[in-house]
């Protein structure tokens, strides 16, 4: 009896490679699970950084009675007017980057605005995280 007991100590190669198998599909499905939380946490960023840029905006309309034109651009949310006393700070501190890196995409004729950000993608239109995000939709 005390031979078999030693014969049966430890793992088979075989038992081994069966355990690193199914760790391995393990990882595979939460990395797959976390990859579709990190797409809708840049949405959400995206959603938020918008939301901001456009009470900067409003602000911006209040102060001088027109939107910054597209010329302009954001840059005239972080830079204090000359005039109109509107905020002597600017109405943020600076303008982001989209999640993706992008700057986000501004037109104003003075009256009215588009603002948005194109997605993953980088480029107009898409589904899904390529999905534009417009101001619009808040």
């Amino acid at each position: 009896m005390n031979a078999r007991i030693k014969q049966q100590e430890g793992f088979t190669l075989i038992e081994i490679m069966v355990v690193i198998l199914i760790l391995g599909l393990l990882a595979t499905l939460v990395v797959q699970s976390l990859r579709g939380a990190t797409d809708k946490a840049k949405r959400t960023k995206a959603m938020a950084d918008i939301a901001e840029l456009k009470t900067a905006l409003d602000r911006y309309y209040i102060d001088n009675g027109s939107y910054p034109t597209t010329a302009q651009g954001l840059q005239a949310l972080v830079t204090p007017p000359s005039q109109n006393g509107g905020d002597p700070d600017g109405y943020v501190p600076r303008i982001p980057n989209d999640p993706w890196n992008n700057p986000y995409v501004y037109q104003s004729d003075g009256t009215t605005y588009t603002l948005k950000s194109y997605g993953a993608d980088g480029a107009e239109g898409g589904t899904g995280k390529n999905a534009d995000i417009d101001a619009s939709q808040f």
